[in-house]
């Protein structure tokens, strides 16, 4: 597996580098989902006013 710390010092130093991996996984994760969050909003937004445009079609062809 890896060298295994032999003192509380040394595994803290183990568990901290661990720990500022983490940190750059999540940031960049982060990133990730608020990105994809706006292309999810734009697609909402079109399928809305897609939907909002055949029900009016289809409004005036049973009203008109």
């Amino acid at each position: 597996m890896g060298i295994e710390p032999k003192t509380n010092r040394e595994h803290i130093i183990s568990i901290n580098g661990h720990i500022t991996g983490l940190k750059k996984d999540v940031k960049h994760m982060h990133y990730g989902i608020h990105r994809l969050g706006g292309k999810i909003d734009r697609i909402y937004w079109v399928l809305l006013a897609t939907v909002g445009a055949v029900a009016f079609q289809l409004l005036d062809k049973f009203v008109f």
